[in-house]
């Protein structure tokens, strides 16, 4: 999906970089704080010289899911009613509070699938980056949002090319504080250039 004015603002140490953003919507059967369901969108961002992923909208159907999220990555974690269901091949996911509906219909073969990124956040210490891995079998896949007209997501409402990763592991990396490079002192010309002094003219191509 492109991204759209109406996002929520950039944590101030990160700025956009060009790119489409990412819509997720998962299922977790398993993770350290239990089984839950999110959705989320991000961004590509930069923070310093580094490229990744910002999410700026996230939602969870659990508390603990919330508490870790937050604490550990700094991702933007809210409570929501979240529904996931199965037609067929199509996996479905609403957010009720919203009713958003995310609905994914997968129309290629199933093949090996490794996907690397990395986060950048903004935790209660400071920005913060990590980086993070999924492996699954994934097929690509019409996926289909559906939001109201007076909805901050109403821009991206529409049929999206995308993917469904089944049997799906996600690793997070533990998040590293960022600090920002410290300011180098300029250097002083010197008073006369040494010799034998070479010049020369750059020639495009070169």
């Amino acid at each position: 999906m492109r991204s759209r004015a109406a996002d929520p603002a950039l944590p101030p140490e990160l700025h956009r970089v060009p790119g489409p953003c990412l819509l997720m919507a998962a299922r977790y059967d398993d993770s350290p704080v239990g089984p839950y369901l999110e959705l989320a969108v991000s961004e590509p961002a930069r923070l310093g010289a580094r490229l990744g992923m910002c999410v700026t909208t996230m939602v969870v159907n659990t508390a603990e899911a919330r508490h870790g999220g937050r604490a550990n990555w700094g991702l933007p974690k809210e409570l929501g009613t979240l529904d996931w269901s199965n037609e067929g091949d199509t996996r479905v996911l609403r957010w009720l509070e919203r009713d958003v509906v995310v609905r994914a219909t997968p129309i290629g073969p199933p093949l090996p699938t490794f996907m690397p990124f990395r986060t950048l956040q903004h935790r209660g210490d400071g920005p913060v980056c990590a980086t993070a891995q999924v492996r699954g079998r994934g097929r690509t896949a019409k996926v289909a949002l559906s939001v109201p007209a007076d909805d901050p997501w109403a821009a991206r409402a529409g049929t999206h090319l995308g993917a469904v990763i089944s049997s799906a592991r996600l690793v997070m990396g533990e998040a590293e504080a960022w600090c920002p490079p410290a300011p180098r002192r300029p250097r002083r010309a010197l008073r006369q250039a040494p010799e034998p002094a070479l010049s020369w003219e750059a020639h495009q191509g070169d």
